[in-house]
């Protein structure tokens, strides 16, 4: 079962296996197993899902297996992933924590994160652990059991949380819209905005089971553009389905990714002071020029936000992030928040005056992408001798080819100075890769 661990927990289609009753079953039972060896006996687990229609049912089977040990549940309902952590930075009873969630997928995908109190999301050797005792199919014992219990103060906290770490901001005055997906945000956000003073345009947040990340959120920021014109708001704000990620929109509807917000950020006291940024390979190639003329290194990961926060921890950084929104802010959590994320921004333009969120000159990045039913090797011929013939076509750009590790999708990234050429390079790569693996 290893291969069900991608880039950001177990995903994929509800019906289909892992998520099929028998298989979700085990690797809950499996979980479960993982936990008792991990923190001892009667370990504490709080439990949170977004708002797609399969959650309820999800909930009720992960429960079933990780309840056939002496475990015991909290059960927080509907919450945003970023503020498990926080419940338990500030509840330290709690020694992990599961999310049932596909992020940024429709309602016909689920998923799970699991993160740890010390670690945020779990370490690579956990996931092997899991997969390991997901596969041994041992026998179910029937000996020992545990319980549950309703977490319900745990809004109020992650709020509380949030409000601690952002004292003097005072948003009066100012206009902005924030499209919650549908998601796990569409309470918290529009209440947290309008605890510090903004009037607060709401867009996405009347959840129906079906609706979550339907062209709208973090993914599809065109309904947030057209909002923050129609509205001639200071700023918009899209999250995704369960709120790890976030994009901004300027005044004029200008979208503003990862790479923006981080630049943004960075003119913030608290991290002006930075010398080393997190990023990815998707990290666009103006950004770390942008970096480079202020004396700042630009480290990149492999894609995936569990990578930035192990470089984040490993180098004692605080600040680092993916163009898809994912920013972690290491002076509160190990891990992205969408909803702390904007509020910083906000924080930051109080300071700057930036409300524009002008930011650098990126080069221009063409992103295509191929359903994949079986993943062939890209090292292997004829692939990477395509993938090379292009590269070496670029005039001073870069590309990546990678297999999506949360959607059965190839990945082509093509970054050139030109944008035509990056275009017709990208097109033509695609059509052959395309009939290679279909």
């Amino acid at each position: 079962m290893s291969s069900f661990f991608g880039t950001d927990g177990i995903r994929g289609p509800v019906g289909k296996p892992p998520f099929n009753y028998e298989e979700l079953f085990r690797l809950s039972y499996a979980i479960g197993r993982w936990a008792l060896e991990r923190f001892g006996a009667r370990p504490t687990v709080l439990i949170a899902q977004d708002t797609r229609q399969s959650c309820a049912w999800m909930n009720a089977v992960i429960k079933s297996g990780l309840l056939l040990h002496p475990i015991t549940l909290y059960d927080a309902n509907v919450l945003p992933s970023p503020a498990l952590l926080a419940l338990m930075k500030n509840k330290p009873q709690f020694d992990a924590a599961i999310m049932i969630s596909a992020s940024h997928n429709l309602y016909t995908d689920n998923g799970i994160k699991i993160i740890d109190a010390l670690n945020g999301k779990i370490t690579a050797q956990d996931e092997e652990r899991i997969s390991f005792l997901a596969s041994e199919n041992l026998p179910i014992a029937y000996d020992s059991y545990g319980s549950t219990e309703s977490f319900d103060q745990a809004d109020s906290i992650y709020q509380h949380e949030i409000k601690k770490m952002l004292p003097d901001l005072a948003l009066a005055g100012k206009k902005i819209v924030l499209d919650c997906a549908h998601g796990a945000t569409f309470a918290l956000a529009p209440a947290l905005f309008s605890f510090f003073g903004a009037t607060v345009i709401p867009l996405a947040v009347n959840p129906n089971g079906i609706n979550i990340n339907k062209q709208c959120g973090a993914v599809y920021p065109q309904m947030l553009v057209n909002a923050v014109i129609d509205h001639q708001a200071d700023l918009g704000f899209a999250f995704d389905g369960d709120g790890d990620r976030v994009v901004a929109v300027n005044a004029s509807g200008h979208v503003k990714n990862g790479d923006d917000i981080l630049a943004i950020l960075l003119r913030n006291p608290i991290y002006e002071k930075t010398t080393t940024v997190v990023g990815t390979v998707m990290s666009n190639q103006g950004f770390e020029i942008y970096l480079a003329e202020r004396g700042i290194k630009l480290l990149r990961t492999q894609v995936g936000d569990k990578y930035i926060a192990e470089q984040l921890a490993a180098h004692q950084l605080l600040i680092g992030g993916e163009p898809s929104g994912h920013i972690i802010l290491n002076d509160y959590l190990p891990t992205g928040d969408g909803i702390f994320t904007a509020l910083r921004i906000c924080q930051t333009l109080m300071k700057t005056g930036n409300w524009q969120l002008e930011t650098f000159t990126k080069f221009p990045q063409i992103i295509i992408n191929i359903p994949v039913h079986h993943k062939k090797d890209l090292a292997s011929w004829p692939l990477r001798d395509m993938i090379d013939d292009t590269a070496h076509q670029l005039h001073k750009g870069r590309i990546i080819v990678r297999y999506s590790g949360t959607e059965p999708l190839l990945r082509i990234m093509i970054e050139d100075d030109d944008c035509d050429h990056a275009r017709m390079l990208g097109t033509l790569l695609s059509q052959r890769l395309e009939k290679e693996i279909s």
